[in-house]
């Protein structure tokens, strides 16, 4: 019988300490990042079958629509004009010379449409392939990648950084904006709940208290302001197509793939 209890409390002494390794092996950091995108500032070009199908809807917006008072106007200067002509009509040749038809508002319109020139959706920085402005690519979202350190290597990713004690996940987020881009940097977060999540793990030599990092994801749209070059000297706005070929790890662009539009 003593041996029995000496067991059990030799199997009640060791479970403990298993249970503690057991956490520390199992540790995570808690990282938040966040998504900063430029949303497009002008509509996409129609290709030639939108074109083609906008053309069609205009037609049929005009047929079934009711005549504007200009339109209205034009036809009953045709008729005055008609039965001026027949003589019907007395008109004051000062008040007529004097009277603005609307064919003549029409005539003036036309001449101040043909001095009208439509904006280049093409800037001087397109041209110039200025990848740290956000005055290129009109029709495109932006999306903003910076330079960190990673491990010994430097990577171009989304804004990131560590949870702090006492921090929600969103502040974090909004603390790791101000870090890596500034105070100018204006932006509006959609919400307080992440919009992706991604994880992986530290190398086995710089493995000491988590086994690695798990990054939950924040979106946010550019309201102003530009990135502060003191803050982070490399970065770069960039298009979905271009964002997914400068990002290194396949998993890591997989995961924010979920979430991009």
């Amino acid at each position: 019988m003593l041996r029995r209890l000496t067991q059990i409390s030799a199997k009640q002494l060791t479970r403990p300490q298993s249970t503690s390794a057991a956490g520390a092996k199992d540790k995570w950091d808690l990282y938040a990042g966040v998504l900063v995108e430029r949303l497009p500032v002008v509509s996409k070009t129609l290709n030639p079958l939108e074109r083609q199908f906008q053309d069609m809807l205009w037609k049929v917006e005009l047929e079934n629509s009711l005549k504007s008072n200009h339109e209205l106007q034009h036809e009953r200067d045709l008729k005055q004009a008609e039965m001026i002509k027949q003589g019907k009509v007395q008109v004051d040749l000062d008040d007529s010379a004097a009277k603005q038809t609307a064919q003549d508002l029409k005539d003036a319109y036309t001449e101040e449409l043909k001095k009208f020139q439509l904006g280049s959706r093409n800037t001087p920085d397109d041209a110039a392939n200025k990848i740290t402005s956000t005055d290129r690519c009109l029709e495109d979202t932006l999306y903003l990648l910076v330079q960190q350190k990673l491990g010994p290597q430097q990577h171009f990713v989304l804004p990131q950084g560590q949870r702090q004690e006492g921090e929600t996940m969103r502040q974090t987020a909004e603390r790791v904006l101000r870090e890596h881009c500034g105070k100018e940097l204006q932006v509006i977060f959609y919400g307080n709940a992440p919009v992706g999540f991604y994880k992986y793990k530290y190398p086995s030599s710089e493995r000491a208290d988590s086994v690695g990092a798990k990054v939950f994801f924040y979106r946010a749209s550019l309201r102003g302001g530009i990135v502060d070059e003191k803050q982070t000297t490399k970065y770069e706005w960039l298009p979905k197509d271009a964002l997914n070929q400068k990002l290194k790890s396949t998993a890591y662009a997989d995961s924010i793939n979920k979430f991009l539009i």
